[in-house]
């Protein structure tokens, strides 16, 4: 994931290390509770949850060994699922929602929630330390297309640890795939099975909470920008970021993808924000809190003349599962939803 400094980087893969710097830097948020939006039409924040997963139950066993194709093209056999490292979030977050969160020995730095957040960080947003991977004796590593450095990627695998690459997830529609891909290489496919039923119906649920006046009436216009305040990042989404899909879910338009913006993330200018025009903006709650919630907010260039500026229309939902597509992406719609159409205060 992006940030201006690292033109060599992906912008995906710059992104996930500024997300991890923030996830050092900043006490961990649960929930969808941002920093609240306080001031005239801000949208009401739902109640704080725990930051946990709900793994299927009883939990599958592994029927192994099994061969499954890699996002990279190979072919990978894994003969055990006794010692497992993902090395992001939300890949964590599908292993242990299959039900094998014991298997699993080690966490990226964005797996906060509360089943990983006690074990050993071998990656910080995708910044991975073979030498602490290889100490833990895995088993099984999952990684993602953006997983790096390449060196580091190459020494697990010389080391004959079975590595599969799952795609990244930029929409609904890889939520099965992610989940699926995981759950074959562990030899869990009914369990992926089962998961991806109950994960689908949950967000069908979620999507049927989006009022039924909306369809009839000019979509809410919402733009998705990630912030960073300690270090002078400003981004706004564009048609790549990975929330359009989310905020069409919930009834919106993506103003970033509307207004042409092709890269994931483009640096924030008055003059895009003014053609957006957004009725509300998207943030992630560290983010938000980086900058000293609505208030900073609405003093970034450009922000305080929007509608979403004008009447403080703010959306936070928390880091760890916004961009995921994973078992708890039904959160995320009930969140951005609720916030959305929430009446003015």
């Amino acid at each position: 994931m992006p940030t201006p400094a690292a033109p060599t980087r992906s912008p995906r893969r710059a992104l996930a290390l500024v997300l991890a710097c923030c996830a050092l830097a900043l006490p961990a948020l649960t929930g969808c509770a941002g920093t609240s939006a306080a001031g005239p039409g801000a949208a009401t924040r739902p109640a704080a949850a725990p930051d946990r997963v709900e793994p299927l139950s009883p939990a599958p066993l592994p029927a192994l060994p099994v061969t499954v194709p890699s996002a990279d093209g190979r072919q990978v056999t894994v003969t055990s699922a006794e010692r497992v490292v993902p090395l992001t979030g939300g890949l964590n977050e599908i292993v242990q929602t299959l039900g094998l969160g014991p298997q699993v020995v080690a966490r990226d730095i964005t797996a906060t929630f509360e089943q990983a957040a006690q074990l050993p960080v071998v990656t910080r947003g995708h910044d991975v330390s073979a030498e602490s991977v290889l100490a833990l004796r895995p088993t099984l590593v999952l990684a993602e297309t953006t997983s790096g450095p390449a060196e580091a990627i190459r020494q697990i695998r010389d080391a004959g640890v079975p590595l599969l690459v799952v795609a990244p997830a930029k929409s609904l529609e890889d939520v099965p795939k992610r989940i699926g891909a995981v759950a074959d290489a562990l030899g869990v496919k009914d369990a992926g099975a089962r998961l991806n039923e109950r994960t689908a119906g949950r967000i069908a649920a979620a999507r049927k909470a989006v009022p039924a006046e909306a369809a009839s009436r000019r979509k809410p216009r919402v733009a998705f920008l990630y912030l960073r305040g300690t270090a002078s990042v400003y981004l706004m989404g564009g048609s790549d970021s990975g929330a359009a899909s989310l905020l069409e879910a919930a009834g919106a338009v993506d103003t970033g993808k509307e207004s042409g913006l092709g890269k994931d993330f483009t640096p924030i200018t008055s003059e895009a924000l003014a053609a957006a025009a957004p009725d509300a903006i998207l943030v992630m709650s560290k983010g938000l809190e980086s900058v000293g919630g609505t208030d900073g907010l609405v003093k970034i260039p450009g922000v305080a003349q929007t509608p979403a500026g004008m009447g403080r229309r703010v959306v936070a939902v928390d880091d760890g599962v916004l961009l995921n597509y994973g078992p708890r992406t039904d959160r995320v719609l009930s969140s951005l939803i609720s916030q959305l159409y929430a009446k003015a205060a």
